[in-house]
């Protein structure tokens, strides 16, 4: 399970009715902290849609490894599918469906590459063989066997026996900042709670809707 203690995020709102809440990511907070207590898998998992050059979707499940006012960041291999597809059309969509709580959160917005800093800082964190699986994995591309992934791996772990791994140049990550959240709750009846926040820039103010469920 994926460590959530260090992700940080904006005060949390404290009122008890969420279609009140006056902004998303506060009440985001607030949803993914109960997630983070509730789920019995990794609250953390979250749908990424991006498009192709022809504009057929992809979807897959990545892991959120942060979020706050700027937005939601992941991190992968940029000659990935999702790598290249998100270079040429910067802009995704998130899903975060926690079932035990019988909510949902829809995120869509424009994506942007992180600094290498932070790109740095969080790839020091992973587990060492994470570390060299990221160094062996040529992501997406076609794999003749898994055996030929296990000999990549013990090559990078002879030439990184010891001390840090650094981050391969081709490791990055990306940061969504959401121009759209859809808050979901399950209700009898099919009788569901939506309440969708929208503005048109970041920084600008956000407008609130209640929809028809």
């Amino acid at each position: 399970m994926t460590d959530t203690t260090s992700i940080k995020h904006p005060t949390q709102l404290t009122s008890g009715d969420f279609t009140a809440a006056g902004e998303p990511f506060a009440l985001f907070g607030e949803w993914f902290d109960e997630a983070v207590k509730a789920e019995p898998n990794d609250p953390t998992a979250m749908s990424l849609a991006t498009v192709d050059a022809s504009g057929m979707p992809d979807v897959r499940m990545v892991l959120m490894k942060g979020f706050d006012a700027a937005g939601f960041v992941f991190y992968s291999h940029v000659a990935s599918q999702k790598g290249l597809e998100l270079a040429a059309n910067p802009r995704a969509a998130l899903l975060f469906h926690w079932k035990s709580l019988r909510r949902q959160v829809r995120i869509r917005g424009a994506v942007s590459v992180v600094t290498g800093a932070e790109a740095d800082a969080y790839f020091a964190t992973r587990p060492k063989q994470a570390q060299l699986g990221a160094w062996a994995s040529k992501q997406s591309q076609p794999l003749e066997s898994r055996f030929a992934f296990e000999q990549a791996i013990a090559s990078f772990a002879a030439k990184y026996p010891i001390g840090t791994v650094p981050r391969p140049p081709g490791w990055s990550g990306w940061r969504i900042a959401p121009l759209q959240f859809e808050f979901w709750h399950d209700r009898p009846f099919r009788l569901h709670d939506r309440i969708e926040f929208r503005r048109p820039a970041p920084g600008q103010p956000w407008s609130k809707t209640r929809l028809y469920p």
